[in-house]
């Protein structure tokens, strides 16, 4: 998943390409830990462009993952689909000259830009960056899912059950059965 820079001196380049999850890092490291399971492979569709010593590629990437409900505990496959805009900047352009004031300096990190050096750009990191950015934080399997009875576990889903459910005890629980005495 490179992209050689010479070739965009004069026009555009349009991409379109699968792979799979274990070839970035850190999504193999999220299956091997069991965090999400790739049913599909990562369909990464992108168009970049070079301005100046930058590198702007914007895309979109689709997939189907596996999860386990945050709610429910029930596995389930869903959609990840993301349209995304990253910026490559080739390394030592963004720097100002040294005798310049610290405050200004920036850095290509800082400002959100990846650095690449060379005449080739590994798209590893940013699409990783991507996918791991559109995992949701909190899985569901459904919107109105509405998760695991508190006191017995019963998926409430499949229906309601038997347990009788008190209201959870606020902080202020203990002071319902205080007595004063009055003067």
């Amino acid at each position: 998943m490179r992209i050689h820079t010479e070739g965009l001196k004069e026009s555009s380049l349009a991409l379109e390409f699968e792979q799979k999850a274990e070839v970035f890092p850190v999504l193999h490291e999220l299956i091997r830990k069991r965090e999400c399971e790739f049913t599909a492979p990562i369909r990464i569709r992108l168009k970049a462009a070079r301005i100046g010593e930058m590198v702007e590629v914007e895309g979109n990437l689709k997939t189907t993952l596996r999860l386990t409900c945050g709610r429910c505990l029930t596995e389930f496959v869903g959609p990840l689909a993301t349209d995304f805009a990253i910026t490559y900047v080739r390394e030592g352009y963004d720097r100002v000259a040294d005798d310049a004031p610290a405050e200004g300096r920036t850095e290509a990190e800082d400002a959100g830009l990846i650095g690449f050096r060379g005449e080739e750009i590994d798209l590893t990191e940013g699409i990783q960056e991507q996918v791991v950015l559109c995992l949701p934080m909190r899985p569901l399997c459904r919107e109105d899912c509405k998760g695991l009875c508190v006191a017995c576990g019963a998926d409430l889903n499949v229906g309601e059950c038997d347990c009788r459910r008190q209201p959870p005890a606020g902080p202020f629980d203990a002071l319902r059965h205080l007595r004063l005495e009055k003067d």
